[in-house]
């Protein structure tokens, strides 16, 4: 079930589509919206790596909630692909930092971007034709917006001092969701450094060069954003 009246498309309790999904046009992401269910067939549906990486998660709900998102990643970039969630086939693009196999994750075959991120009960997926990042968060304890703050841009962190306590917890989430789209977007991860690319915590992203950076509704005491590299017509839709 999709919204069509938004620009975030929202794919309700894990379930695929059931018919093949058109690829998003070049310059727009099409973003998706999955809560977290039980789902014990998505076991079946992961790769050796997947696997190994749902067995080493020590907690339930944290076992749960990884089967939820990538079971329906699969689902989802398999109606993408018109192909089996099964036979999605993922591979590591080489990292911008240093040229190690362990970059953005990607498809074997190339043609579609894709991102996936994951919070308490909500996973968040973009799917673009050019590279693309999300994230959501969850409003962390003030205390934990408090220490982790001093991590961000000098910018950022002037902008945090200045706001009331009661502010506080909802612009460190915005900046950090932003921030971690736009991270995930470049293949860097957090080891491209929280302090380096200056997004902001006031109401809308600041502008990142090469880069469309959004925030996205998710509902309360959440944020999450969306970044797509740019070119002619890049946008959400």
């Amino acid at each position: 079930m999709t919204m069509e009246t938004s620009p975030v498309r929202v794919l309700r309790a894990g379930a695929a589509p059931e018919q093949p999904v058109p690829p998003p046009a070049d310059g727009s992401v099409a973003l998706w919206l999955l809560r977290v269910a039980e789902d014990p067939g998505a076991h079946d549906l992961l790769d050796a790596e997947e696997r190994r990486r749902w067995k080493a998660l020590v907690r339930e709900g944290d076992r749960a909630r990884y089967l939820a998102a990538h079971g329906g990643l699969r689902r989802l970039l398999g109606r993408y692909l018109d192909v089996p969630a099964g036979e999605v086939v993922f591979v590591r693009e080489d990292c911008p930092l240093c040229g190690g196999p362990h970059g953005r994750p990607a498809l074997r075959g190339g043609g579609l971007h894709f991102s996936l991120s994951h919070s308490r009960d909500l996973v968040l997926v973009g799917v673009a034709a050019r590279p693309v990042g999300v994230d959501v968060e969850a409003y962390p304890q003030a205390e934990v917006s408090d220490l982790v703050a001093v991590s961000l841009h000098p910018r950022e962190r002037e902008e945090f001092a200045l706001l009331p306590e009661d502010a506080r917890q909802a612009a460190f989430t915005r900046c950090w969701a932003r921030k971690e789209a736009y991270l995930k977007g470049t293949g860097e991860g957090l080891a491209g450094g929280l302090e380096r690319t200056y997004v902001g915590l006031g109401p809308e992203p600041a502008a990142v060069p090469g880069w469309s950076l959004t925030d996205v509704p998710v509902g309360a005491s959440f944020a999450a954003a969306v970044a797509v590299a740019e070119g002619p017509e890049s946008r959400l839709g």
